[in-house]
């Protein structure tokens, strides 16, 4: 793919590099709203135009997402927040990644035989957090009332929205497993034959959930902030845990073990969590602060990623050539080593998180990265720690599983093992507001749906593994160390850009890839997201079943032939993937003279950037 290279250097001072681009950078002074949907992006943006700020519109727009991207996200999962608030001039992380039931030991899962966290079902379901971190967002920094950020998830649910195609595809997958198994999930999802690809679909149990919520708020009375804490309270300590507690225990599901558990998560279990307020982890890289949530999250990783990049000449790289993608590669392959041995929740272990951002540690790894691809499992040694991780089991799994499919069993359809995926949303007011939003989880293929609410629980509990003396080591109370991982930049020590995408182990890839071009060569939002891109499996999957793949790495169909030549002539297990499918990202910035301006992802073709 040819690429102008002029000029590409000092942006924004100078125009960025002339490409066709699938839409344009949108340019505006008003306010910009980003997301995986266009629905969700329009939402947003109705929220600025009639007077909201970034973090109602935020809210508003991540609610929507739950409606009409409920295979890739709901309810009852999980949602990292990253925020700049013009008032206080402070960004703050706002954790909804809920933690693990007191019920859920490792002692528990040995008792039932399992050797790892099954990937679906009841047993995997951490106490769902995405509900609180908007809620939490919404009191202390919106303006609006609960009843007005929920407004438009409500309408769309009582009165249908429109399936994306995959929505379908993702219910297919699944069918035998909801016609035999999880008969709730068949009741909401299988009805008069299921959503038709772009047709409307609803979901009113879940509008009647919602709509509780407002009127429990609306009857506390009071302040809005105080009717916010009565939404929170109505879904944590009322009848929203009161329903997932009693399914739980009622309910035997099968899951990816091929067997059927009840969940152990309970009313209680909700009543005592609430999402929490973090500093966020940061990186300089060539004047720009990238900040990232902390170790429970794998975004440290995109910030080892960048640190060992910045020991490269990267401007001088070609940013479609294959020395670029090589030195990329060979740096996420050190950076997620270490996500895999020292990374867990750092209220329950100790992360050594200075020393591995530290400039000796990073010049050290650095110096292992060549001229050609190392494909072993390398992580560091941090303060002398002598790493745990298990490569070769690792692979096992990876192999077993191939060999399983290939048979015919277990086949995906009747163990559920059909992942979902991510959504994002970035929001950036005239205020200068700024939010980068994660969420996932709770997608309709996680768990059975509860019929009283009219949504499934999430399974981000597949992360832990059974054995507490690791960093990332089930226990009661702890998160598991997610994936989710939104962005945002300071430029100059002045608040720039937010951005994000969707994709499990991909998230932190895709986005370093899209901000090293955009720093080092000059491209615009819009233009580092349509350019292709590539990601690795090389390290150990987060998601069950736990595999590995040495050396992997898939770059998109528009790549020359002779770049995928290069890297397989470096040693790289290089493929080639469709000629779209790499990368779901999203992203607004906010430059000196005022402008915003915001780009969306074409791939999928359902997401979406807007504002004026």
């Amino acid at each position: 793919m040819p690429v102008d290279r002029m000029a590409t250097i000092g942006f924004p001072a100078k125009e960025p590099p002339s490409m066709f681009t699938t839409r344009p950078e949108i340019i505006g002074t008003f306010g910009a709203v980003a997301s995986t949907h266009w629905l969700a992006s329009q939402v947003g943006m109705s929220v600025l135009e009639r007077g909201g700020n970034a973090f109602d519109a935020a809210a508003a727009a991540g609610f929507a997402l739950q409606i009409v991207e409920p295979h890739l996200n709901g309810p009852g999962g999980d949602c990292p927040i990253i925020l700049h608030s013009a008032r206080t001039g402070a960004q703050q992380v706002i954790c909804g990644q809920g933690p693990a039931p007191a019920g859920l030991t490792v002692a528990h899962m040995n008792s039932l035989g399992a050797e790892i966290m099954p990937g679906t079902g009841l047993l995997a379901t951490p106490v769902p957090g995405a509900f609180d971190a908007w809620m939490l967002m919404l009191r202390d920094h919106g303006t609006w009332s609960v009843r007005d950020v929920l407004s438009c998830a409500i309408g769309y649910a009582r009165h249908g929205a429109p399936m994306v195609p995959r929505v379908r595809a993702t219910i297919d997958s699944v069918r035998p497993l909801f016609e035999s198994e999880w008969p709730t999930s068949a009741a909401l999802w299988l009805r008069n034959g299921g959503p038709e690809p772009n047709a409307l679909y609803a979901n009113p149990t879940l509008a009647d959930t919602y709509a509780r919520v407002v009127r429990e708020a609306e009857d506390a009375g009071g302040s809005r902030e105080h009717q916010v804490d009565a939404a929170r309270a109505a879904w944590y300590r009322g009848f929203v845990a009161e329903a997932v507690g009693r399914f739980a225990a009622s309910t035997e599901a099968m899951d990816t073990s091929g067997q059927r558990h009840r969940g152990v998560i309970t009313a209680d279990d909700m009543a005592r969590w609430s999402a929490t307020i973090e500093t966020p982890l940061t990186l300089d890289y060539h004047g720009h602060t990238i900040l990232k949530c902390g170790p429970w999250s794998q975004g440290p990783a995109m910030l080892q990623t960048m640190a060992l990049m910045s020991g490269f000449d990267v401007a001088a790289m070609d940013p479609v050539g294959a020395d670029f993608i090589h030195h990329v590669i060979e740096a996420m392959k050190l950076a997620f080593a270490d996500r895999e041995a020292f990374y867990g929740d750092p209220d329950f272990t100790d992360v050594p998180m200075p020393t591995l951002l530290s400039k000796a540690y990073t010049d050290a790894r650095r110096a292992l990265i060549g001229p050609t691809a190392n494909n072993d499992f390398r992580p560091g040694s941090p303060d002398g720690r002598a790493p745990r991780t298990d490569y070769a089991a690792a692979l096992r799994r990876s192999q077993e599983l191939a060999a399983a499919m290939g048979s015919g069993e277990p086949t995906v359809s009747r163990l559920g093992a059909s992942g979902g995926d991510t959504c994002h949303v970035d929001v950036i007011d005239r205020h200068g507001n700024m939010v980068s939003a994660t969420p996932s989880a709770g997608w309709l293929q996680s768990s059975p749906t509860i019929p009283e609410l009219g949504f499934c629980l999430g399974s981000r509990c597949q992360m832990f593994w059974l054995d507490e003396s690791l960093p990332n080591g089930l226990k009661p109370g702890k998160r598991p160390r997610t994936t989710l991982s939104p962005s945002m930049v300071l430029r100059d020590g002045k608040p720039w850009m937010s951005f994000g995408t969707p994709g499990g182990e991909q998230q932190d890839q895709w986005q370093a890839i899209m901000l090293l071009r955009m720093v080092n060569h000059g491209f615009n939002i819009q233009q580092a997201i349509d350019l292709p891109a590539f990601h690795s499996e090389h390290w150990i999957s987060s998601f069950w079943p736990r595999g590995a793949k040495p050396g992997k790495v898939v770059i998109e169909g528009r790549y020359d032939m002779a770049v995928l030549a290069d890297l397989a002539a470096r040693g790289h297990a290089a493929e080639m993937g469709g000629e779209w499918s790499e990368g779901r990202l999203t992203g607004a910035r906010r430059e000196p003279d005022g402008t915003i301006r915001a780009g969306a992802n074409p791939r999928g073709m359902q997401g979406y950037a807007v504002g004026r």
